[in-house]
């Protein structure tokens, strides 16, 4: 299973050169786990950079991972992850989502660069 966080997300929604670095990833919907803190992440830069019709074509297709909702466990459990690697909330999210569905998470947020199951890309 994979977790893109939204830098990766952003990246392939813009083409950028670093989109290569998750294109397996989120061309395989079956293997795809999305936390909704992503959907949320992303929608807004989209929107706010381009057209809500762009936004929305750009969950349309997040939507076809297997969509995961904060729950009272995740979100204990992200609280935990964001102390222990001094996290922002939203990416302690993503993180504790990611490890309840034994997934790796593909990123270029450098706040995750030294965390195990996690493939880290320089925005470089």
């Amino acid at each position: 299973m994979n977790v893109v966080d939204s830098s990766g997300w952003l990246a392939y929604f813009a083409d950028e050169p670093q989109a290569k670095h998750f294109q397996k990833q989120l061309c395989a919907p079956s293997t795809l786990v999305v936390p909704t803190i992503s959907i949320y992440e992303v929608f807004k830069v989209v929107l706010r950079e381009s057209t809500e019709n762009e936004a929305l074509q750009a969950v349309s297709a997040m939507q076809k991972g297997k969509v995961i909702a904060l729950t009272t466990s995740l979100a204990m459990t992200a609280s935990k992850l964001s102390i222990t690697h001094n996290l922002p909330m939203a990416d302690s999210v993503i993180l504790a989502t990611a490890r309840a569905y034994e997934a790796t998470l593909w990123t270029m947020d450098s706040d995750f660069k030294s965390i195990r199951g996690v493939k880290y890309f320089s925005k470089e």
